[in-house]
């Protein structure tokens, strides 16, 4: 991943649900202007068995 990214899971979820709240309206977004790849970001999540609800705009 790109941009600095914790390796740390957790620390990662609570980064992204940071920056969907703030800055983003959508995975999709995020992804597309920050240069994250979404499939592994998305994969990582996984792992901690979160996944991302657009409903939400966050990984729950």
């Amino acid at each position: 991943m790109q941009n600095q990214l914790p390796k740390d899971p957790v620390i990662l979820l609570s980064v992204i649900n940071t920056r969907l709240r703030d800055y983003y309206s959508s995975l999709d977004e995020l992804c597309r202007e920050t240069g994250i790849q979404k499939e592994e970001l998305t994969d990582a999540l996984g792992r901690i068995d979160y996944e991302y609800s657009e409903e939400q705009n966050q990984f729950v």
